[in-house]
């Protein structure tokens, strides 16, 4: 299970500390949010972010491109020290280019799907990518609840990855606790996203533990009843 502290929910004045902070609690990824004001109705950070990020922290860099024009950002964040870039699915036809330039770039590929947008029209895409994001929140902000009608699409895209004998990654990503932590786990999720839960947390090594073993056992179905708070 990889555990990944959504940057978004970290106090931007104490970046550094932040970033310290989920190294310390043994995150596997650090999740970095960027938005654009176009494609969602707000702004995040930008290359220079990460650039910094990349020189403090050896966590995984998982960059989430919630932007209209990602083809002019993934050099930029490529060369910042990104890990892994995640595109939008609802960006229609240029998916398919996307997600080529990302691999071309040397970066794990991903592809991330909104709440609205039907799971089939992932289908042409799977066996292209390391990663598939479903948003489990509609993007922009953080904080949001957890739209729990998402879960099919997870089992869906568990389902997908088994008969075709993939191994692309499923994360959640927007309202993640303990609690829908176990959902997402038991619907087939292995990788969650989370900023308040964590970065909001006092203890934050053991949030990241929780939830990475609640996570854990859920998926093999022995999980029950509701987490405890960290």
């Amino acid at each position: 299970m990889i555990i990944a502290p959504s940057l978004l929910a970290s106090k931007y004045d104490r970046f550094g500390q932040e970033v310290a902070r989920a190294e310390r609690a043994r995150a596997d990824w650090l999740h970095v949010d960027i938005m654009d004001g176009h494609f969602v109705p707000n702004l995040s950070f930008g290359p220079g972010v990460v650039k910094r990020l990349r020189s403090r922290t050896r966590l995984r860099l998982d960059v989430h491109l919630m932007c209209l024009r990602p083809e002019i950002l993934l050099e930029p964040f490529q060369q910042a020290g990104a890990d892994h870039l995640t595109v939008h699915l609802e960006l229609g036809e240029r998916v398919g280019g996307l997600l080529w330039k990302i691999r071309s770039l040397g970066l794990k590929v991903g592809l991330a799907i909104n709440p609205p947008t039907d799971v089939r029209n992932v289908l042409p895409f799977l066996d292209q990518i390391d990663l598939l994001n479903v948003m489990t929140v509609n993007p922009g902000f953080g904080g949001q609840a957890f739209i729990h009608e998402m879960l099919p699409k997870i089992q869906q895209a568990a389902a997908w990855r088994r008969e075709k004998q993939l191994a692309y990654r499923i994360e959640v990503d927007g309202g993640i606790n303990f609690d829908t932590a176990v959902e997402c786990a038991r619907a087939g999720a292995d990788t969650f996203v989370s900023g308040t839960c964590l970065f909001g947390s006092r203890q934050m090594t053991r949030a990241v533990a929780t939830m990475r073993r609640l996570a854990a056992k859920a998926a093999k179905g022995g999980a029950g009843g509701r987490g405890s708070r960290a």
